[in-house]
């Protein structure tokens, strides 16, 4: 049924995987997929926050998101899970989508926790933009 998985990670937000992880591990197990874990690091060559910023910033937190995200990958998902590393740029929900589309997931594996912050306030949680906006099949772990 599922060929490709997407799971969205913030390496610096335990709850964005802690139970969601085991989850699309056990559907890449169930079906033989693939498990996609995708990181969004915002975008900083936006104009008005690219110029607080070093020219060769962006290209030193890709390479500092890759390398924790291999970490990550190595430390967590089994050995017997496919794994691909994905990172993506922009808004997280947007980048989501995104990236989702591109890489053809069957379906998206997401945490979704109850802290609520100022901001979600004011944009809505990630994972409910993600539900309302994927064309694609959406599982919320809680």
């Amino acid at each position: 049924m599922y060929q490709k998985i997407m799971l969205p990670v913030d390496l610096n937000e335990e709850a964005s995987w802690t139970k969601a992880l085991p989850t699309a591990v056990a559907l890449c197990r169930s079906f033989g997929a693939t498990l996609h874990v995708v990181t969004v690091l915002p975008d900083y060559r936006m104009p008005l926050v690219g110029s607080y910023f070093p020219k060769d910033f962006a290209k030193k937190a890709h390479e500092a998101i890759s390398q924790a995200q291999h970490e990550f990958i190595r430390d967590h998902v089994p050995e017997d899970i496919t794994a691909q590393s994905v990172i993506v740029d922009g808004s997280p929900w947007e980048a989501i989508i995104k990236a989702a589309k591109k890489l053809e997931v069957d379906l998206i594996v997401m945490a979704s926790h109850n802290k609520r912050k100022f901001a979600d306030y004011v944009l809505g949680p990630n994972a409910e933009h993600v539900v309302h906006h994927s064309k694609i099949s959406v599982m919320i772990v809680r």
